[in-house]
């Protein structure tokens, strides 16, 4: 019964996630973590399933020309080789378990648009700026099995760097190369993904794919992401307290 409700919450993270350019790693993290997966295979999973759910969502907010690749490149230019090197680190599961519940945490106050709210002046970013951010957020990427974007878009919204449609879909790419090379990092570590991984990324697909089609154009649904919030909540408390 446990291994079906999983998998029946799986697509509807994916979906909400995917609807505002996001892959959804903090969400699967967190429902893992909710249903006791081991460190070892949180981490690649969530990044896989990164992969594919943030390609699709990228894929439709370029179709709607939302993506800006002067913003994107900033941060791609550090964030790469830091998620790589997060990716070879290997940490000790208690505290691997504090650092995703604090994310978590993080991921809960954007979901509830606490922070990181659209602005009509948008302000280019400093090369400098972008490093920074951008080689901060990779290497946790790698090092926890996010892809970075539940941090990139309060950012990018904060600093008035783009708009709220812009923020997802520079940041749905920017969760796709940072979760390729954080994989590539933890396989290079000797990390392997086995096959049921690949079944939950069809599974995921599911979602990811509604998700990102309905955020390119014109979804806002807040009862779905109260449901999410209360998902992540569950699962840092957990984490937290372990």
């Amino acid at each position: 019964m446990n291994i079906y409700l999983f998998l029946l919450i799986l697509p509807v993270i994916s979906f909400l996630y995917s609807s505002v350019g996001h892959g959804g790693a903090s969400g699967y993290l967190a429902l893992m973590a909710l249903f006791s997966f081991a460190p070892e295979t949180m981490k690649p999973t969530a990044l896989l399933l990164n992969l594919f759910v943030a390609g699709i969502s990228f894929f439709y907010y370029y179709k709607e020309g939302y993506f800006n690749k002067n913003l994107f490149i900033p941060f791609a230019i550090s964030s790469i080789p830091f998620a790589f090197l997060g990716g070879t680190i290997e940490i000790d599961a208690f505290i691997y378990k504090k650092i995703l519940a604090v994310l978590l945490v993080f991921a809960i106050l954007k979901m509830l648009n606490v922070f990181g709210k659209e602005k009509n002046i948008s302000r280019q970013v400093k090369l400098w700026q972008g490093l920074i951010v951008g080689g901060i957020i990779g290497f946790f990427s790698g090092l926890i099995g996010i892809g970075g974007g539940i941090i990139l878009t309060p950012v990018i919204l904060l600093l008035h760097w783009g708009k709220m449609k812009e923020a997802a879909a520079v940041s749905a790419l920017f969760i796709w190369v940072n979760s390729a090379s954080g994989l590539v990092g933890q396989w290079s570590s000797g990390i392997d993904l086995n096959m049921e991984s690949f079944v939950l990324v069809g599974i995921a697909l599911l979602g990811g794919f509604f998700g990102a089609y309905m955020g390119s154009k014109k979804l806002n649904n807040y009862r779905l992401r109260y449901i999410l919030v209360v998902v992540l909540a569950l699962a840092s408390v957990k984490l937290f307290s372990t």
